[in-house]
């Protein structure tokens, strides 16, 4: 069981507050603050590049953490400044040319969208969506049946950042193998509050970032790649990190995932990262994933008891992402509402998600996104608020 009063203590910003926006940019620990604020002042001391020096087995260890985290090796994972740079590392070094086929979902984000869109012009690949499934989820029916040999990429979005399903992951992965397609999972928002083990998922890469259910700092992140495209994919930009000048004109790749690396970073904003992912392991992630979901459970029962109110939560596996809208009021205007109470959620447009919020009529709905720090008064506040509207 989670020691719900270290946690809080641990976590200031929730003490006076209800804060249900850990899928948006969720409050880090004390431990996380005390290694970003230290470094920092290390760094006013001494300089950033003794402060670093002073610092590289920590900087390793952090690769270790988050390894143990997900199931994988250290040599697999390149430190990155965002879920989505992460995810545009990977899909931009993938070779694609006139007749290949990308594949992504109803539900993919805007960011990997537009990119897809942009190579496909560049390149004269194509797009093409898969159906989603009465429940929500990717229709891996439907899935079987576009796939073929021309497949170059599914892109599959693990956790929605508009609603609470979880996809199926290792189902998408057996089918595009199956035709020699690559699968890239943005896990942005599943990481840190739910199971992920790349080892049983299968993935071919998986992108991940700091600032969410990891309880990190902005600007940091992960890309985890299967260990064979660690020491063969060349990335599309490399530096002196990535890569050494081995000859006068040429150069060598880094021998891991590395290679998808830049040298300069937020040492600090790294720090804090592993110490976010540390907290997470001595806490438990299962005992993480039970808290989180016992809360957004909790939320959607009560929430939906209310008259005018609408869940709007797909599939069989939810994350701890409730998305809910209210009759007859603008998302946003329940948001600042919320606000004026000391509740923080926040509204996901259609912009984000815009197959999948057109296909089901949505302009915007508003999420709620409780963490383990949370208690069930927290969500009982937000409700009656709610009620009050």
């Amino acid at each position: 069981m989670l020691d719900l009063d270290r946690v809080r203590a641990d976590t200031p910003g929730c003490v006076d507050r209800v804060f249900l926006d850990s899928a948006g940019s969720s409050l880090p620990s004390a431990p996380v603050l005390d290694e970003v604020i230290g470094h920092l002042r290390r760094e006013a001391e001494v300089g950033g590049y003794r402060a670093a020096a002073e610092r590289a087995d920590d900087l390793a260890d952090v690769k270790v953490a988050i390894a143990q985290l997900i199931g994988a090796q250290p040599a697999d994972l390149a430190l990155v400044e965002s879920a989505t740079r992460g995810w545009a590392d990977f899909f931009y070094s993938v070779p694609l040319g006139p007749g290949d086929r990308i594949l992504v979902t109803e539900v993919e984000y805007a960011s990997n969208a537009i990119a897809a869109f942009q190579r496909a012009r560049s390149s004269g690949a194509s797009v093409e969506i898969v159906p989603s499934a009465p429940s929500g989820e990717i229709d891996v029916d439907a899935l079987h049946r576009m796939l073929d040999e021309r497949v170059r990429l599914v892109s599959l979005v693990h956790a929605p950042t508009n609603g609470g399903l979880i996809n199926p992951a290792r189902e998408v992965v057996d089918l595009a193998h199956g035709v020699g397609a690559l699968v890239l999972l943005d896990a942005c928002q599943s990481v840190g509050q739910v199971p992920v083990d790349v080892r049983e998922l299968g993935v071919d890469a998986l992108s991940a970032t700091g600032r969410k259910w990891l309880r990190g700092p902005r600007g940091t992140g992960f890309l985890y790649l299967r260990p064979e495209l660690a020491r063969s994919m060349e990335p599309a930009a490399l530096d002196l990190h990535g890569a050494q000048w081995a000859e006068e004109t040429g150069y060598r790749l880094a021998p891991d995932a590395s290679r998808f690396e830049f040298w300069e970073c937020s040492v600090a904003a790294r720090l804090g990262l592993g110490a976010a992912v540390r907290y997470l392991l001595d806490l438990g992630i299962d005992e993480v994933a039970s808290a989180v979901s016992a809360r957004a459970e909790f939320a959607r029962t009560e929430l939906a008891s209310l008259p005018g109110v609408t869940i709007h939560d797909l599939g069989g596996h939810r994350s701890g992402i409730v998305s809910f809208t209210v009759g007859g009021i603008d998302p946003a205007a329940v948001r600042e509402s919320l606000a004026a109470d000391d509740i923080t959620v926040t509204v996901s447009g259609r912009g984000s998600t815009r197959v999948d919020m057109t296909r089901r009529g949505l302009d915007g709905v508003l999420r709620a996104s409780p963490h383990y720090f949370n208690t069930f008064e927290d969500l009982e506040r937000l409700v009656a608020a709610v009620g009050g509207l």
